[in-house]
């Protein structure tokens, strides 16, 4: 995963007010952790931000006072009205550390006809270098037929990625399509007996 270089500054106010008037100014409060060291607080420019941080696991490289700090991108906070970025936790890594991130799975092609595809699981757990991350993975059904699984250990992984989530966990379920009963078999059945058991009482009265 290529990183994206910001140039950030130090946040000296904090609070509601200031955090308003920084997102005015089109910049996103964030705060960087880890590896032991204080937290610092810091503003990041909006717009290439905000675009920055669309992929899950993005590696930023922020520049604050001259000084790099690569880091990847833990939470992003948006309105949940406006899905504007409000504030990003970033934590910070060095260059060959190896992480533990979710990556998302993607499904590619189509199953046999008359076989449904069902995606049990959307991201998976793994290890990899914190700057060659997998955007995602991506799983092929195409072939696939109505009894077919493909497990968390049939997802081919690119070089240098290992895989954490257990190897035995559904990642896709190709199945039946599921047909709705709306009661009309039931419902019809009941009427049968119905009009038999009708037509035997007289019967029985002669």
């Amino acid at each position: 995963m290529a990183e994206q270089k910001l140039v950030g500054e130090l946040r000296t106010e904090f609070g509601k007010g200031p955090a308003r008037q920084a997102r005015r100014a089109e910049k996103i409060p964030a705060v960087i952790y880890g590896h032991g060291a204080e937290a610092l607080h810091v503003l990041l420019p909006g717009k290439v931000t905000t675009l920055a941080v669309r992929k899950s696991n993005a590696l930023l490289s922020i520049s604050i006072d001259g000084e790099e700090h690569l880091a990847l991108v833990k939470d992003a906070q948006r309105n949940p009205v406006s899905q504007i970025v409000e504030h990003i936790d970033l934590l910070t890594v060095r260059r060959g550390e190896k992480v533990q991130v979710e990556v998302s799975v993607h499904i590619e092609g189509e199953v046999k006809p008359g076989a449904v595809m069902n995606l049990e699981v959307s991201t998976v757990l793994v290890e990899a270098e914190a700057t060659h991350l997998p955007n995602q993975l991506t799983v092929t059904v195409t072939g696939h037929d109505v009894g077919d699984h493909v497990y968390a250990s049939d997802v081919i992984l690119p070089a240098n990625v290992e895989m954490l989530t257990d190897p035995e966990t559904l990642v896709v379920n190709v199945s039946s399509p599921v047909v709705e009963d709306l009661g009309g078999t039931e419902s019809a059945t009941g009427e049968a007996e119905g009009a038999e058991g009708g037509a035997a009482q007289p019967a029985a009265a002669e």
